[in-house]
């Protein structure tokens, strides 16, 4: 049987983001497809959480040469000396693009698989403020590490066409398989609300971490459309409770809920889930998620990018603060269903773990 070697960041903390759920789908599709025990894990980083300065001062020195997050020539050299015992690597995100070449340049013979989660040069150049020290450098590193998994990987994965047409431009690969953003079932068997009517004063539910083109999005929409609407607002995600300090003022009055461990209860008491994300690249997990649970969404080209959807039936797409009112207002005055059953049944369709099972086997056929 064959054996497979998947190069992952860092364990999984108890609140995962986007990045992390991406990276946890294609460990678990690859181990339903080779068996749990023909995949053995190589974590870059042991633990999660910060690591010691000193070590912290190293990776920084690596930085410009290519090693992300911390990445060391050690921890590649241990990798490269492991790959010989299996027949797949599969690297869980492009910016360890150098593992693919050390890979390669030492002469693997097995095939090496890299998943772009993000074009990365393009999702660095969103998050990171303008003004950061050392920011080109970082995105010259993200770069460098995009190619370099171009070139030296075997099988190249992106979530969507999106992506596929920015690497052939970028780096002249064309990818060899689209797997969309995939979530695992966590609301199969729950008995769901199915009858319960959005209300008139909706409950709008932003979820996402706290990074910039979430937290301008949501800045974007408290204020450009809140002002002008009746409804209340819920803002959850991993670390938005420094949103919270930097926008006091802003967020007056608003219930901003910080490192959740269970995102369900929000999920079923919101009427309808807002998305002004207008900056990234791949696919937003949390279109998904929301898709998942059978929410109504109201969600930015961005937001909805790689997704197929039925308009106006599963998400309202809205790119101006006068699309977001006329939608908010239309479902304040017109009710419908909180459980939104096209929603959900798109998911199944096209974005749960077994509409994609195929694609996995393919991959290491």
């Amino acid at each position: 049987m064959s054996r497979l070697l998947f190069i992952q960041y860092r364990p999984f903390g108890a609140i995962m983001n986007g990045g992390d759920q991406g990276t946890k789908k294609n460990l678990d599709m690859l181990c339903r497809t080779l068996g749990k025990e023909n995949v053995d894990v190589f974590y870059l980083h042991n633990k999660q959480g910060k690591s010691p300065i000193y070590e912290y001062i190293k990776a920084c020195f690596y930085i410009p040469f290519g090693y992300f997050l911390g990445l060391t020539p050690k921890r590649v050299e241990e990798i490269v000396r492991q790959a010989e015992n299996y027949n797949y690597v599969f690297i869980e995100r492009s910016l360890f693009g150098i593992v693919a070449k050390a890979l390669k340049e030492a002469g693997y013979k097995g095939k090496v698989i890299t998943s772009f989660q993000n074009i990365e040069v393009l999702y660095m150049d969103a998050k990171m403020h303008k003004h950061l020290p050392f920011r080109n450098v970082l995105i010259h590193c993200a770069d460098m590490n995009d190619r370099w998994s171009c070139d030296y990987s075997d099988i190249v994965i992106v979530l969507n066409e999106r992506d596929k047409t920015e690497l052939q431009h970028r780096y002249h690969r064309l990818a060899d398989v689209k797997i969309p953003v995939v979530l695992e079932d966590r609301v199969h068997g729950k008995q769901m609300d199915t009858s319960s009517m959005t209300r008139k004063r909706p409950l709008c539910l932003f979820l996402g971490a706290y990074f910039l083109a979430n937290t301008e999005g949501i800045v974007w929409f408290m204020r450009n459309v809140y002002p002008h609407v009746d409804v209340e607002v819920k803002i959850v995600g991993k670390g938005m409770s420094k949103l919270q300090s930097e926008q006091q003022e802003l967020l007056k009055g608003i219930e901003v809920v910080s490192d959740a461990p269970d995102l369900a209860p929000y999920f079923e008491q919101a009427d309808m889930m807002i998305l002004p994300i207008f900056a990234g690249s791949g696919m937003k997990v949390k279109t998904c998620e929301s898709l998942m649970y059978g929410k109504n969404i109201i969600a930015t080209d961005e937001a909805l990018e790689g997704y197929e959807i039925e308009e106006g039936c599963s998400a309202w797409r809205c790119n101006t603060a006068d699309e977001f009112i006329k939608t908010i207002d239309d479902f304040a005055q017109y009710p419908r269903p909180r459980f939104n059953q096209a929603a959900r049944q798109c998911y199944l369709e096209k974005y749960s773990a077994q509409a994609v099972a195929n694609k996995f086997k393919e991959l290491l056929n």
